[in-house]
C-alpha cells in the first residue's frame, strides 16, 4: 500500500501520481538525500476507508503545493502512504515500517485505537506523529515528545454534547450506546458524565460490537425503555445500522454522534429519511474558512470531496512546514519543540497553536444536523 510522491515534479502531476496508485521506480521509492520522508497512516480500506481517504487527499495536496513552492528547508517532500485498516495490530505494524523506511514525519492516524499503540513505535524511533482526527484524551496525556493533534479532544467533545443534551432536549429519555473502542466508548462515557453531572441518568446504557449487523436486540432494549434520544459513540458503519434498524422497528427516537460519522456514506448506510435529523457535534465547518478557499478550488478541480478531515491534513503538513523552517531545522524532536513554543501557525483550519501536552488551545466542536440539501442528505452546521 505504499506510494510516493518525489522531488522534481510538478504540483499536478505529483498529485495525479499519487491519486492513480503509481508506485514508481525503485530509485524514486527509496528517496534521496535531498527528500524529506513524510508518511500518511489510516485506514485505506475496510469499512473507514472513507476516513482515511480524508487523510491521504488533504496531506497529498498540502505536500503537492508546499513541493511546488520549495519544499520544507530546501527539500522536497517525498510522500509515503500506508494503510492499517483500523487495526491497533496493523497500526503497529504500519509505525514499524514507516520507521525502517526513514519516514521523519507522520500524518495520522485517524482510529483512537490505533494511535496509541502506534504513537509509542514513533517516539522510539525518533518520529514526530500529528494526528488530525484521534480525539480520545489519553493520546496526549501520556507526556510524549512526539505526539500532537490539531482536531479537539472526547472530553470537550462530550461536554459539549452533554450540555446541547441538557439544555435543549432535557425532556427526553437517554440511551447511551458506544462501539466498545477507546474513541467511541471514551465519547460516550464523556457525554454520560456530562448529562449525570446535569442530573439527567440515561434509561440505556449498552455496547456494541464492531462489525454487529443485528441490532434488532439493542434496539428492542431502547425501544421499552421509552428512548427518544440515542447518542452513540462510535463511526459511521455502525451508526448508519443503528439509525437504520431503529426505524426498520418503528423507534423514531432522534440519533446522535460525534465527529465519527463525518462522512456522507452514514447516510448511505442509514438511507435519507432515518439519517435526516440526526445530529452531530464536530468543528466549525473548516470549509467556510477564508484561509481554506485556494486549497478548496484545487480539490474541487479534482473532483476531491473535503469532507470532514480533508482540511485538517492539509493543515497538519502545514505546520510542519512552518515549525522546521522557524527553527531552519528538520529534524522531529527539534520541530516538535517549535511546535510547543507557543508558535501561532497559519492553517487552512485557522490559527492554531499547541499547549504543552500537544493539543490546540481552542475549543473545536459545535452542532450539526444532517439535512436533506437537494442534492444529498449530508450534515450541516446549526446556525
Amino acid at each position: 500500500m505504499r506510494k510516493l510522491l518525489i522531488a522534481g515534479v510538478s504540483a499536478l502531476a505529483a498529485l495525479s501520481l499519487v491519486a492513480c496508485g503509481d508506485s514508481g521506480t525503485e530509485s524514486e521509492k527509496s528517496g534521496g538525500a535531498d527528500t524529506l520522508k513524510m508518511g500518511v497512516a489510516g485506514p485505506l480500506t475496510g469499512p473507514n476507508a472513507a476516513f482515511g481517504a480524508q487523510l491521504k487527499n488533504g496531506a497529498a495536496q498540502a505536500v503537492a503545493d508546499i513541493n511546488a513552492a520549495g519544499g520544507i528547508n530546501g527539500k522536497q517532500i517525498s510522500l509515503v502512504f500506508e494503510d492499517d485498516v483500523s487495526d491497533p495490530k496493523q497500526g503497529v505494524s504500519v509505525a514499524n515500517k514507516m520507521a525502517g523506511e526513514g519516514v521523519k514525519f507522520v500524518v495520522g492516524h485517524f482510529n483512537s485505537g490505533v494511535s496509541i499503540p502506534a504513537s509509542d513505535v514513533y517516539n522510539e524511533n525518533g518520529i514526530l506523529m500529528v494526528t488530525p482526527a484521534s480525539t480520545n484524551p489519553k493520546i496526549t496525556e501520556r507526556n510524549m515528545w512526539n505526539v500532537f493533534r490539531v482536531c479537539g479532544r472526547d472530553d470537550q467533545q462530550g461536554t459539549v454534547a452533554g450540555n446541547y443534551i441538557s439544555k435543549s432536549l432535557s425532556d427526553k429519555k437517554i440511551a447511551i450506546v458506544h462501539d466498545k473502542t477507546p474513541y467511541g466508548k471514551g465519547l460516550a462515557d464523556e457525554t454520560k458524565k456530562a448529562l449525570n453531572a446535569a442530573g439527567i441518568t440515561e434509561v440505556v446504557y449498552e455496547g456494541i460490537n464492531l462489525g454487529e449487523k443485528d441490532l434488532s436486540a439493542l434496539v428492542a432494549k431502547m425501544k421499552d425503555a421509552g428512548a427518544d434520544l440515542v447518542y452513540f459513540g462510535g463511526v459511521h458503519t455502525e451508526a448508519g445500522l443503528i439509525a437504520r434498524q431503529m426505524r426498520d422497528q418503528g423507534l423514531t427516537a432522534t440519533l446522535m454522534s460525534g465527529d465519527g460519522i463525518a462522512t456522507d456514506e452514514f447516510a448511505s448506510i442509514a438511507g435519507a429519511e432515518a439519517a435526516v435529523g440526526t445530529l452531530m457535534t464536530f468543528a466549525p465547518d473548516p470549509r467556510k474558512r477564508p484561509e481554506a478557499a485556494d486549497a478548496l478550488k484545487k480539490f474541487k478541480e479534482k473532483g476531491i470531496s473535503t469532507e470532514a478531515y480533508t482540511l485538517y491534513s492539509y493543515a497538519v503538513v502545514q505546520i510542519i512546514k512552518q515549525a522546521a523552517e522557524a527553527i531552519k531545522s528538520n529534524d522531529p524532536k527539534k520541530v516538535a519543540d517549535q511546535m510547543r513554543s507557543g508558535q501561532e501557525f497559519d492553517t487552512v483550519i485557522g490559527k492554531i497553536a499547541f499547549n504543552k501536552k500537544g493539543d490546540v488551545n481552542r475549543l473545536d466542536y459545535t452542532m450539526y444536523t444532517w439535512q436533506n440539501t437537494g442534492d444529498r442528505v449530508t450534515y450541516v452546521e446549526n446556525p
